[in-house]
């Protein structure tokens, strides 16, 4: 199995340093030609969306991952990537991916001083400590996206 992390911006070298522990290869996606490498999966790091939205389009990676994942490549995205993946973002006109008929606000637990941790219930896992940093969380979904995680009543895991 070799999983696939975008390398654009954002916290990827932590993710490839848990799948090396975990035993599972993974490659580096830092250009369009590198998605022409078969992948079993991806990993979208969170980091800050309006820049990975921007070098996403500038590197010609955006219609081909949106392809990938509308054709079931399995995806695990954290934070900002939440923002990408949402058909909204309730307080922006731009869309990126727009592959979740979700609405996402971003930056909604405020600025980088309303940081904070919480514990969160992820479905199956149980109780999570979480870091929250700039936030986004979920307002709004269809009968389509399942919830996996909700920290005081919001939803921030689909």
């Amino acid at each position: 199995m070799t999983i696939g992390i975008l390398a654009v911006q954002g916290a990827f070298i932590e993710h490839a340093k848990v799948l090396e522990k975990l035993g599972v290869d993974s490659i580096e996606l830092r250009k369009a030609s590198d998605l022409e490498n078969h992948i079993d999966g991806l990993i979208l790091p969170g980091g800050e969306s309006t820049v990975q939205g921007k070098f996403l389009r500038e590197l010609g990676m955006c219609d081909i991952l949106k392809e990938k994942i509308e054709n079931g490549l399995p995806v695990l995205a954290t934070c900002a990537v939440m923002i990408l993946l949402a058909s909204q973002i309730g307080n922006d006109t731009v869309s990126h991916f727009g592959t979740i008929p979700m609405i996402v606000k971003r930056n909604a637990y405020g600025r980088q001083l309303g940081s904070f941790h919480a514990t969160g219930t992820v479905k199956v896992i149980g109780e999570v400590p979480i870091t929250f940093i700039r936030a986004p969380y979920v307002s709004k979904t269809t009968n389509q996206v399942e919830t996996l995680a909700v920290v005081d009543g919001k939803t921030v895991g689909v």
